[in-house]
């Protein structure tokens, strides 16, 4: 198959609840797109015949197979230079999961593969606010911390596929436990939609004598979103939370910078929805963490990608151009 015949490509987004999917033109737009269930399945094999029948009619009204590029993928764990889902945490799937492959035989496609927020630096550098930037790294602030990094082009991979691992830095040796990792003090244990949660608590318990609109909630119940709906009504825990968040990750953002002297730094995820109250504090702690020789020259972006359609867009340009990786 000629790849100028060929139109358009999948993107698929391997998450641990949810899979995104759709087809996307070379422009970055997606014609069509649909989700299922990541752990409905007991073995990946049944996981894919299901991606299969989905995605086929979507295939067939764009104009058949002939004019699919090629698949691309983003999952937790995902190694590029395997091809290989490399005993993922939240997936039912355990073990080394060959996905690339068995997409391949699946679908008669070429399909790449790459650790979810590696996709999204890459859907960055192809379709948003880092088009033609050479030097930046993405931050994915969700329920996670996840992180891609590109240097002189080229998503940073290290000699076995996993750098770039920025979420699990630590940033407060012998600070507060990561559930899943068992570590302490790492920056997803502090930086994400679940640190946010968890800071919240520790100062309603830490401050029983301070009045705050939080308190109107039960602590299982309190999430980011409510300690943004709280700050932005002038609550002071609230504000306190964000401030905290923001001179953390602030803080960690420097020691990146210090390593790769990126350009630009963009944020993304659903945290970033608290805009200023979160950016504020992040710049003002950053730059006050950098040597003179890196003060005032990255700057720090939101994504202007809708975050309903990153994953998706950011997937499928795996298989584009996959000359930033080789």
């Amino acid at each position: 198959m000629s790849k100028s015949v060929a139109k358009y490509a999948i993107g698929i987004d391997v998450g641990g609840t949810t899979t995104k999917f759709g087809i996307v033109s070379r422009e970055g737009k997606i014609l069509e797109q649909d989700r299922i269930p990541t752990n409905a399945h007991e073995v990946v094999e049944d996981f894919i015949d299901d991606l299969y029948d989905k995605l086929m009619p979507m295939i067939k009204r764009i104009g058949g197979i002939e004019n699919i590029i090629g698949i691309g993928m983003g999952a937790p764990n995902a190694n590029y230079y395997s091809g290989n889902i490399e005993y993922p945490p939240n997936l039912k799937w355990k073990g080394i999961i060959p996905i690339a492959e068995l997409m391949h035989k699946k679908f008669g496609l070429t399909t790449k593969l790459t650790n979810d927020a590696n996709a999204a630096a890459v859907g960055e550098m192809t379709y948003g606010v880092t088009k033609g930037i050479k030097h930046f790294i993405t931050i994915t602030l969700g329920t996670g911390v996840g992180s891609g990094i590109v240097v002189d082009g080229k998503i940073l991979l290290g000699h076995d596929g996993f750098a770039g691992e920025l979420g699990h830095t630590i940033i407060r040796p012998g600070g507060r436990l990561h559930k899943s990792t068992k570590m302490r003090g790492s920056l997803e244990a502090y930086a994400s939609a679940t640190g946010v949660r968890e800071t919240a608590i520790e100062l309603l318990t830490l401050h029983p004598d301070k009045e705050s609109l939080l308190r109107d909630y039960a602590l299982n119940n309190i999430t980011s979103e409510t300690v943004y709906e709280c700050a932005m009504q002038g609550d002071t825990i609230a504000n306190q939370i964000f401030d905290f968040t923001g001179q953390i990750l602030g803080e960690s953002l420097a020691n990146f910078i210090m390593f790769s002297s990126p350009e630009v730094i963009v944020l993304f995820g659903g945290l970033t929805k608290a805009g200023n109250l979160l950016l504020n504090p992040t710049r003002k702690a950053m730059e006050a963490n950098l040597l003179p020789i890196f003060q005032n020259k990255v700057k720090l972006l939101f994504s202007e990608l809708k975050e309903a359609d990153a994953a998706i867009l950011g997937a499928s340009a795996l298989i584009w151009d996959v000359s930033e990786y080789d």
